[in-house]
C-alpha cells in the first residue's frame, strides 16, 4: 500500500536544469573552463554541487582540494540566484498534482540541490506548505544514486509519525538515472518522468512518464496492489 510519496525536485518539480548549467558554465569559464549542454547531461546532471565540482576538476586534472570545492560551490550559487530571477518555472502538471495527493499522502522531497534554492523556489509558487520534509544536498554526504538522501526522508517521515512507513510503501518521483537508482536501492519504487532523460534510458522505473499532468492519484495506487 502506498503510504508516502518523495518528489526529487530539479527536473520533477522545477526546470531548473537549465538554469543550473548556466550557473556552472559562468563559475567554470572564470578559470577557462567550458563545458557543454551535452557534456553536463551526459556526465554531471544528476550530481549535486559537491559532487559536481569534485569529478568535473578530476576529469579535467584542475587542482584542487576541499577549500577549493567549497569556494567553487559558493561561486556558482551566487550565479544560480542571479539566473534564477525571473526564470522560475515549475513544470507541467505540477502544482495540481502536488495539491491533489497532499491531501491524501505525506510528500518530502529528496534532492542533490541546495535546501535554500529548493525552499525559495517552493515558496515563490506556494507549493512549500505541502512538504513535511525536505532532504538536500546539505544534509547528505553521498549524493545520487547513493540512496542516502531518501533513506534519511524515511526517517524524517517517521519521526512525526506513530505508525511507521516501511520503504516499500513509498514512490519516489524522479526524472534521472541515477535518482531511479537510488530509490530501488532504498527500497522504494520510482515514477520517473521523461523532463531530462529519454523513456528508454528512464527503463527500470516502474511507471515512466512525459509530465504529472495526465498522472492521478488511482494510478500511483495501482502500483501498490
Amino acid at each position: 500500500m502506498l503510504k508516502a510519496i518523495i518528489f526529487d525536485f530539479d527536473g520533477v518539480i522545477a526546470d531548473t536544469e537549465p538554469l543550473h548549467l548556466k550557473a556552472f558554465q559562468l563559475t567554470l569559464l572564470e578559470e577557462g573552463l567550458e563545458l557543454t549542454e551535452e557534456e553536463y547531461a551526459a556526465k554531471y546532471l544528476a550530481y549535486d554541487d559537491k559532487t559536481f565540482f569534485k569529478e568535473l576538476f578530476k576529469d579535467r586534472n584542475f587542482d584542487h582540494n576541499e577549500s577549493t570545492i567549497f569556494e567553487f560551490i559558493n561561486r556558482k550559487s551566487r550565479h544560480f540566484n542571479n539566473v534564477l530571477k525571473g526564470n522560475i518555472l515549475i513544470l507541467e502538471g505540477v502544482p495540481d498534482f502536488i495539491s491533489q495527493v497532499s491531501n491524501s499522502y505525506p510528500l518530502a522531497i529528496g534532492s542533490g540541490a541546495l535546501r535554500s534554492e529548493i525552499v525559495e523556489i517552493l515558496e515563490y509558487v506556494g507549493l512549500r506548505q505541502h512538504f513535511d520534509i525536505i532532504v538536500s544536498a546539505d544534509d547528505v554526504e553521498s549524493c545520487k544514486p547513493d540512496p542516502e538522501v531518501y533513506s534519511k526522508v524515511l526517517g524524517y517521515l517517521n519521526d512525526l509519525r506513530s505508525v511507521q512507513i516501511s520503504a516499500h510503501e513509498c514512490l519516489v518521483i524522479e526524472d534521472s538515472v541515477s535518482g531511479i537508482e537510488a530509490a530501488h536501492s532504498a527500497g522504494m519504487k520510482c515514477l520517473a518522468i521523461t523532463n531530462s532523460y529519454s523513456t528508454e534510458d528512464l527503463s527500470k522505473a516502474e511507471l515512466i512518464v512525459g509530465s504529472l499532468k495526465s498522472v492521478t492519484i488511482a494510478q500511483i495506487e495501482d502500483m501498490f496492489l
